[in-house]
C-alpha cells in the first residue's frame, strides 16, 4: 500500500529536527495517550471480569446454577425421577434435591437469630468447590451424620458457637389458624463454619443433611426444589432451554441464576458497560491529539508538500504519506498499550508478590493492600475489540488532516511559504 518513497518521507517527518520538536512532542503525547488508554481499558475490563466471576461464583456456588421448583405449593414429590432426567441432559454436571425454609435458631449461650435453612445431601455439598474453598473452621467430613450443621461464619459469631458446639432450630407451627401449637425443634451439632465473602449469606445460612430438613419441615420424602450445577455457568441459556423442554407441560418452574439474581447481574453488567464507555473516551481524546498533531504537521510542511507536488508527487502519494504518519503514532501506541495492558492483566500474581514484599519492607502503605486482592480474568474477545477500536480510531483520525494535505495548492503554498 505504501511504496518506499512514501515510507521514507513519512518517517522523515516523524523525526524531529531543530526547530520542529514541538510538533514531535505533540505526536509523542498522542502516542502515550493511545498507549495508556488501551492499556487502562484492558486492565480495568480484566479486573471487572474478575470481580464479576468471583461474585457470581460465590452466589451461584451456594444456590446452584439452575433450579426446578413446583409452581404451586412448597413440596416437590417424585424428585428422584426428576434428578434422573436432569443428569441425562447435556451440560448438566450435578442435580441434587434441596429443602429450604426459614427457621429460628437458639444457642446455649443465649444467642438467637432468624436463619435460612438449606437441607442438602452430604455428598452434593462436598462436591461443591465453592463450599469446600469457603470452610473457615471445622470440616465437612462429619457432615452427614444425623443432626449436624454447617453455619455461615457471621451467623456463628452472632450465636457464639463454633465447631463442636450445639444449637437448636425452632419452627413455629400453625394448625387450623391456631398459632399456639408447640413449635417443632431440633438440636444440631455444628461441624464447620464457612466464609463465602457475602455478608447476606454468611449471616443467615445453615446447611443440614437433607433427611434432617425433611423431618423438621414435615415433608416426608418430598423436597422444596432440585438444584442443578452446569459445566459452564456463563452459557446457561441453552441448558435452561433444554430443561424447560424436558419438563414442558408439567407444573414446574425452571429458573436460572441470571433470573434469580437479576438485580445483581444487571448492576454488574451496566457498571461494566459504563466503565468501558468512560475509559474509551481516553482513546478518543488521544485520537483527537493525533488530529491536532497531524494538522500542525501539515501546516508546518506546507512548503515541502508543494515542492513534492511540483516534482511529480500525486495527491494520493501525499495522502498516503500523512496517513502513514498518523497510523504510525496511533497503531504504534495501540500495540504498546496492548502489550502493557495484557502484561499487567495476566501477571497480577507477580504484582501481588511485589506489593507484599514492599509492605513487608515497610515501603508500602496499608492502602495498597486492596490491590493485592484484585482478581483478573482476561477475555480474548474483549481484548481484540479494544485493539481493533484503537486501530480504527487511530486510522480515522488521520483521514481529515491527510485529505487537507493532499488538497494543498502548490502555487499558493509556495507563494505564502
Amino acid at each position: 500500500m505504501f511504496d518506499a518513497f512514501e515510507r521514507a518521507v513519512a518517517f522523515r517527518y516523524l523525526r524531529a529536527r531543530k526547530g520542529e520538536r514541538f510538533v514531535s512532542i505533540i505526536a509523542l503525547f498522542s502516542l502515550v495517550g493511545i498507549t495508556l488508554g488501551v492499556a487502562t481499558l484492558i486492565i480495568v475490563t480484566s479486573v471487572m471480569n474478575g470481580f464479576r466471576q468471583d461474585l457470581m461464583n460465590r452466589i451461584i456456588g451456594l444456590n446452584g446454577h439452575l433450579t426446578v421448583q413446583p409452581e404451586r405449593g412448597r413440596a416437590l414429590a417424585g424428585h428422584d425421577a426428576i434428578v434422573a432426567r436432569l443428569v441425562a441432559i447435556g451440560g448438566v454436571a450435578q442435580a441434587a434435591p434441596v429443602v429450604e425454609g426459614q427457621v429460628l435458631t437458639t444457642a446455649p449461650g443465649g444467642g438467637a437469630a432468624a436463619a435460612q435453612l438449606r437441607g442438602v445431601a452430604p455428598e452434593a455439598l462436598r462436591d461443591r468447590t465453592s463450599i469446600q474453598d469457603a470452610i473457615r473452621l471445622g470440616s465437612l467430613d462429619a457432615f452427614g451424620a444425623e443432626d449436624t450443621a454447617v453455619l455461615g461464619w457471621r451467623l456463628a459469631q452472632r450465636m457464639r458457637v463454633q465447631p463442636g458446639d450445639s444449637l437448636t432450630l425452632l419452627l413455629p407451627q400453625a394448625r387450623g389458624g391456631d398459632f399456639t401449637a408447640a413449635p417443632r425443634q431440633r438440636t444440631l451439632s455444628v461441624v464447620a463454619t464457612i466464609d463465602l465473602g457475602l455478608p447476606e449469606y454468611d449471616s443467615r445460612t445453615i446447611f443440614v443433611p437433607l433427611a434432617t430438613a425433611q423431618a423438621l419441615f414435615g415433608l416426608g420424602d418430598a423436597v422444596s426444589q432440585v438444584e442443578i450445577m452446569v459445566a459452564d455457568p456463563s452459557r446457561i441459556a441453552p441448558v435452561t432451554a433444554a430443561v424447560r423442554a424436558a419438563f414442558a407441560g408439567q407444573p414446574l418452574r425452571v429458573t436460572d441464576w441470571q433470573g434469580a439474581n437479576s438485580s445483581i447481574y444487571a448492576a454488574v453488567v451496566v457498571e461494566r458497560k459504563v466503565m468501558f464507555l468512560i475509559l474509551t473516551l481516553i482513546i478518543v481524546v488521544a485520537a483527537f491529539n493525533i488530529i491536532s498533531s497531524l494538522t500542525m504537521l501539515v501546516k508546518d510542511k506546507g512548503r515541502d508538500i508543494a515542492i513534492l507536488r511540483t516534482m511529480g508527487a500525486r495527491r494520493g502519494a501525499v495522502l498516503r504519506i500523512f496517513i502513514l504518519c498518523g497510523a504510525t503514532i496511533g497503531c504504534g501506541g495501540t500495540l504498546a498499550g496492548f502489550a502493557l495492558g495484557l502484561g499487567i492483566a495476566t501477571n497480577f500474581d507477580g504484582l501481588r508478590a511485589g506489593l507484599a514484599w514492599l509492605e513487608e519492607s515497610g515501603l508500602s502503605g496499608a492502602e495498597l493492600r486492596f490491590l493485592m486482592q484484585l482478581p483478573s480474568v482476561v477475555d480474548g474477545r474483549e481484548v481484540a475489540v479494544i485493539v481493533a477500536m484503537g486501530f480504527g480510531l487511530s486510522l480515522l483520525a488521520t483521514l481529515w488532516p491527510s485529505w487537507r494535505a493532499a488538497r494543498i495548492d502548490p502555487a499558493e503554498a509556495l507563494r505564502h511559504g
